[in-house]
Formats: structure tokens, C-alpha cells, sequence
């Protein structure tokens, strides 16, 4: 099976759609593919999407002439210029003259006594099963980690019927005060930020908190202990949402030879890559927001397919979101005292279990996943990887195919698009 398109848009988030609506209303045969089976990413996923920003996205996506891949994973370049997909056991090979990645972020988690157990879930990962129908109604709920999802998800749940305790955000209260100074002129920031408070003014919000341990049987979380300075307290719950800010999905980027800068992939005001023909947008060039994400994802439609005054229009836009990203980055970094959480016992590597003292006892990321397979499982690492290069200072040194668990059906197969380039000259 295969496609080809002009220009193919890899993330149906909010960046991608408005990547692939613009590159297609140039009149360029444009595809939009992404592993969930509806458009819309976490941040527009469910039916609350259709009263937001986002049911004007999608009336503009489907009068589009974009052609929708929904439920296709991508997982590795056969050959310069095809991505391999898979779904449901059945691959696909998508050959594209240029490429708009927009594979979007998710939560990075830090490990803790208990962390493991049913229940403890990530921010966004409990806002997303509520979604989904998970009831949630009564059930007393934790919120902790760094972010502004924080209050988002805890605006959310109690919406739809949660008892949110706390909320624990580990920047410190200076931090937030600095940060909100510096947004002062930004008015919609600022009311969004004092209407998540006032939805979520039943649950105490603690500055420069964050869990030390989860306690419960196999089955169940039924406490959690919380740290504020030198204060301890332990408060009985049903559901710790535990996220520490995001991480931008970098993999696909690396695979195919992208440039990437810390933890983001760089990009040129066209939102194009150090490789020719391949455009990044949204958050893997940095955690910026849904509105950053849109602009993003507007001039890298735009500018791969050669609307470029229209791309120019939306520069000054797009600086503007880039500081207050940049604000938004120094005021929730994490706190070095986090790194002191994990136990000697206390697994990392949830999908290979494997311990912080066995991983402690190397040098780096390659040598700690040689010794004790750490990163070699489904997650592929990105639940503890970013962990480790919090903790250890390691970053991974090669992204190889697949970047995601595939089929070995799938694998087997996958230089045939290249051997047939070579017999046909």
C-alpha cells in the first residue's frame, strides 16, 4: 500500500491541522496523518472541542482538499522522501516531495516512591481517559507537578464532578509573581489564568510542593504524601495527577537528520529544518501553547507550499508567542531538589523495571540501556528518558527505527521501497 502527496503533514494536533489546511488551500495534494482516529491531538480531543477554537479549525480542514490518514503510526524512512506507517498490522508507504512535522509534546514524568501504582496517572493522561468516559464524579483528586496544565486539568475534572484536593505546583510562589509581571500586558493570558483559578478555588494551591510518595495495595492508590519545605503531610485520594511540565516529541525529527537543540528541533522564521523540503511546527520547537502551536503551524503550511507572503504576514505574531514561551519556560523549570526523589528501589524504567540504583551505577544513556535494557521497551524510552536526563544529565545519542513498536512484518519489509528505486534504474 502507498501515497504520495505533495506536501505531508505528520500530527493532527493543533499545528498540524492548520499546517495541512493552509498547504492545501494552495490547490497542492496535502495528507494529514496521525495515530489517533480522530484530528485534534490531546489538547482538542473529545466532544468539549466542538466549543472551542477548534470547531472552526476543523470546519476549515474539512473543506479543505487535505486528504485525512487518521490511525496510521509512523514508525521509520524506508528511503529518503517515504515515511512507513502502520495500522491495525498493515504498513503503509507515504512518499512526500515535503514534509510539515507537527508531532506535538507530551508530560514528562518523575519517578517516586509509588509512582507505579493504578491511579497515579499524568495531568493530561487523566484529562484525556475523562474524555474518553472514564466517571470521575466524587472521586477526590491530587494535582500535582509544573505547569499551566495543572490548573487546566483541575479546571476540567471538577467540571465534570472531581473533588480536587490540592494542587502542587513545584515552581516556587517568586517564580509565578515574575512571571505574571511579565505578562501583565498580555491580557488573555492573564484572564485565562484567573479563570481556571476562580473554576478551581475549592482546592488549595501550594507553591514549591510536590508528592515525596504514593502509598496503596496493588490494586489502588489510597494516599499520597505531599512536601512543602520542611512541611510533610499525607492526605487520602482516589486519583494523583502527576506531570512535570512537557516534552516535545523530537523522535521523528531526529530520525530523519533534523537539527535539534536541547530538546527542541530548530527551525528558521519559515518554521523550515537544517534539511531541505522538511518544515517542524508546534511544539516539538519549543513548549509554547495552543496559540503559538497555530501560527506555527499556519506558516509552515504556508511556506511549504510557496504562499510566502502570507507566511511573512504572521512573523510578528509569532515572535511575540515565542517570548512568552520563553517566559513560560524559565518560570516553570524544575527545581533541583526534585532530583533527590527517587528512592534507591524506586523503578525508572517502568516497562523493563529497572531500579534508580541500577541505573545510577552508569556513566550514560548508552551504557545504563547496554547493562540493564532501560529504554529498550514499548514506551521506547519516552517515559524514562526524560527522567534520566533530569536526574543523570544523559541524553540518547541515536534515534533508530522503529521509533515506535511495530509489527515484524512491518520491519521485514521495510527497505523494499528502497530496493525497488534501485531495480528501476
Amino acid at each position: 500500500m502507498s501515497q504520495s502527496f505533495d506536501i505531508l503533514v505528520v500530527g493532527a494536533g493543533p499545528a498540524g491541522i492548520a499546517a495541512a489546511t493552509r498547504a492545501a488551500e494552495s490547490g497542492k495534494r496535502v495528507g494529514l496523518v496521525d495515530d489517533n482516529f480522530a484530528p485534534g491531538g490531546q489538547i482538542w480531543r473529545g466532544a468539549d472541542a466542538l466549543s472551542s477554537a477548534a470547531a472552526e479549525w476543523y470546519k476549515r480542514l474539512a473543506a479543505s482538499p487535505a486528504m485525512q490518514l487518521q490511525g496510521w503510526r509512523i514508525f521509520s524512512q524506508p528511503s529518503r522522501g517515504i515515511l512507513r506507517a502502520e495500522k491495525n498490522g498493515v504498513h503503509l508507504d507515504i512518499a512526500y516531495n515535503k514534509l510539515i512535522l507537527a508531532t506535538g509534546a507530551r508530560e514528562r514524568f518523575l519517578p517516586f516512591p509509588g509512582w507505579t501504582l493504578p491511579n497515579v496517572l499524568g495531568a493530561g493522561a487523566l484529562q484525556a481517559l475523562v474524555k474518553s468516559g472514564l466517571p470521575i464524579e466524587g472521586k477526590r483528586v491530587v494535582i500535582a507537578g509544573s505547569g499551566p496544565l495543572l490548573l487546566a486539568v483541575a479546571a476540567y475534572l471538577t467540571k465534570h464532578g472531581a473533588r480536587i484536593l490540592e494542587i502542587c505546583e513545584q515552581a516556587s510562589r517568586a517564580r509565578l509573581a515574575a512571571f505574571a509581571t511579565s505578562i501583565v500586558t498580555n491580557f488573555e493570558k492573564l484572564q485565562q489564568a484567573m479563570t481556571l483559578r476562580w473554576q478551581t478555588r475549592g482546592a488549595h494551591f501550594h507553591t514549591s510542593c510536590w508528592p515525596i510518595a504514593a502509598h496503596g495495595s496493588d490494586d489502588r492508590l489510597e494516599s499520597v504524601t505531599l512536601r512543602k519545605g520542611n512541611r510533610e503531610w499525607t492526605i487520602p485520594c482516589d486519583y494523583l495527577a502527576c506531570g512535570f511540565h512537557l516534552v516535545p516529541n523530537t523522535e521523528l525529527a531526529e530520525l530523519l537528520g533534523c537539527t535539534v537543540t536541547s530538546v527542541q528541533v530548530k527551525v528558521d522564521e519559515n518554521q523550515l529544518t537544517s534539511i531541505p523540503g522538511i518544515y517542524c511546527a508546534g511544539e516539538p520547537t519549543g513548549i509554547g501553547g495552543l496559540e503559538s502551536s497555530l501560527i506555527e503551524g499556519e506558516i509552515a503550511g504556508y511556506s511549504a507550499s510557496g504562499q510566502m507572503s502570507k507566511a511573512n504576514a504572521l512573523q510578528g505574531k509569532r515572535r511575540k508567542l515565542h517570548e512568552f514561551a520563553s517566559r513560560l519556560e524559565t518560570a516553570f523549570g524544575l527545581d533541583p531538589a526534585l532530583r533527590h526523589l527517587p528512592k534507591s528501589d524506586t523503578i525508572v524504567c517502568r516497562c523493563e523495571d529497572v531500579p534508580f540504583n541500577a541505573m545510577a551505577s552508569h556513566s550514560s544513556w548508552r551504557d545504563a540501556k547496554l547493562q540493564t535494557r532501560c529504554g529498550m521497551g514499548p514506551c521506547q524510552g519516552r517515559i524514562c528518558g526524560p527522567a534520566a536526563e533530569f536526574l543523570f544529565g544523559w541524553r540518547p545519542d541515536s534515534i533508530r527505527p522503529p521509533v515506535f513498536p511495530t509489527h515484524l512484518s512491518s520491519l521485514a519489509d521495510a527497505s523494499a521501497p528502497l530496493e525497488a528505486q534501485l531495480k528501476t534504474k
